[in-house]
């Protein structure tokens, strides 16, 4: 079966161009093309997609509605996988993206949209659970680090490897003890393990997650 996707940009062109390129594709199938959040909510609604690629920045406000809505569907739809679209490399979109779990998102600067085999990639991951956070965005985040942290992953031990990979999925402690054959207890040492050799003992608790999750799937490319 196809893919199902709704997509959301603001300006007519880039819509109608983007909704042409992915009906090319026989694995997907667009349900609908819309050019403000609360369009996309009603479609969301209407079609249940499997995912939706939606603009950063649409109206009401022209700020973060993709990420909102990323953000929403995670409680009302959370099967719902999203891609976001944005002009921007900035790490901080990701990481408001990805702050509570990186599974079923993704996050893709808009330059992508032209090369039609990532942008569909980028959307069959998605789908299937997986996360792509584009390399520009990563590598921007990996250069405002000093050149000493840039290889911390190496300092890992492999089970502190192995759960960082397992946030790199988008799983929480309890989920990582069940898939590892581990207490709850020896996750949360791992992870604060983790957390010092990546130089992230001092950032905000949901971003030192989110940050260490891009640092390895910055190693993993």
């Amino acid at each position: 079966m196809p893919i199902r996707v709704v997509l959301a940009d603001d300006s007519f062109i880039v819509r109608e161009g983007m909704r042409e390129l992915l009906q090319s594709v026989e694995e997907l199938d667009v349900l609908a093309a819309v050019g403000d959040l609360d369009s996309l909510h009603a479609a969301i609604e209407r079609e249940r997609p499997d995912v939706v690629l939606t603009d950063i920045r649409m109206p009401p406000t022209n700020t973060d509605e993709g990420i909102r809505l990323a953000g929403s569907l995670r409680t009302s739809a959370p099967s719902i996988g999203v891609v976001v679209l944005s002009q921007y490399a900035d790490a901080e979109y990701a990481l408001a993206l990805l702050e509570k779990g990186a599974a079923g998102r993704g996050y893709l600067l808009k330059e992508r949209v032209s090369d039609l085999e990532q942008l569909v990639n980028a959307i069959k991951e998605v789908a299937r659970g997986g996360s792509v956070i584009d390399a520009k965005v990563v590598e921007n985040l990996i250069t405002a680090r000093s050149r000493n942290k840039k290889t911390a992953l190496s300092e890992l031990t492999p089970r502190e490897s192995q759960v960082l990979g397992a946030v790199a999925e988008g799983k929480n402690n309890a989920a990582i003890a069940g898939s590892l054959h581990l207490t709850e207890g020896a996750v949360e040492k791992h992870i604060s393990s983790i957390f010092s050799k990546l130089g992230l003992s001092e950032e905000e608790a949901i971003h030192r997650r989110v940050k260490a999750a891009l640092i390895f799937l910055a190693e993993a490319r």
